[in-house]
Formats: C-alpha cells, sequence, structure tokens
C-alpha cells in the first residue's frame, strides 16, 4: 500500500499532537502540521497532502474557507473535518465543500481511526 501524505491542521498543538501519534499506525508521512488557515494552503500548496486533518476555528483563515481553496487547488484530497463546532449546518457545510468527514471534538483514538478508515476506504 502507498504511503499517504498527511498533513495536520489545527490551532492546538496539543491537538496536532495526538492526531500525528494516534495516526501512527497507519502508513501515514506527516507532510506537515499547521496552526493557522493561511500556514495550512501554503503547506498544501507545496507539500501535496493526500489526506488533510483541518480544525474549522482557527485564526486568519478558519477551516471552510481553508476547505474551499484546498478543493480549488486539488479536489482529489481526502479532508477529514475535526472540530468542536458541531453545528449541524457547520457539518452539512463541510461535507457540501467536499470534506469526506466530520468528526467532533472531544474524540478517542478508536473514533479517530474509525473516521481515518472510514475516510481513506481502508
Amino acid at each position: 500500500m502507498k504511503i499517504m501524505k498527511l498533513l495536520i491542521v489545527d490551532d492546538s498543538e496539543i491537538i496536532r499532537d495526538a492526531i500525528e501519534e494516534w495516526l501512527s499506525k497507519f502508513n501515514l508521512e506527516i507532510v506537515g502540521r499547521a496552526g493557522t488557515g493561511l500556514e495550512a494552503i501554503e503547506l498544501f500548496k507545496t507539500r501535496q497532502p493526500d489526506v488533510v486533518t483541518l480544525d474549522i476555528t482557527m485564526p486568519d483563515l478558519d477551516g471552510l474557507e481553508a476547505l474551499d481553496q484546498m478543493m480549488k487547488i486539488n479536489n482529489n484530497v481526502t479532508i477529514i473535518i475535526i472540530s468542536a463546532l458541531s453545528a449541524k449546518e457547520i457539518a452539512l457545510s463541510a461535507l457540501k465543500k467536499g470534506a469526506a468527514l466530520f468528526v467532533n471534538k472531544p474524540f478517542t483514538r478508536e473514533e479517530l481511526h474509525e473516521a481515518f478508515e472510514e475516510a481513506i476506504g481502508d
């Protein structure tokens, strides 16, 4: 199985660390970690990830806007939204814009594994 490139985007370093650690069982190369939406877009352009975990609430550019831009750059990317914003409208909006899945914070290691397997079709 090909190694997939993962970009982790969240304004919380604790969450970025947890995602990186908890997804280490998968065949992944972490190609970037971003704490802001603008940083995420720059890394997305240069590192060309296959999979992105994306927070909604971030400084300078929110996750929905970042999602829009990422999908314009590469609409074959798998984007998993991980957010504490559990409003149905936000989740539906993210899915309409092209996100593969929406995971609510807080989440467990098992929930993250299940979401990841579902998103990448493993």
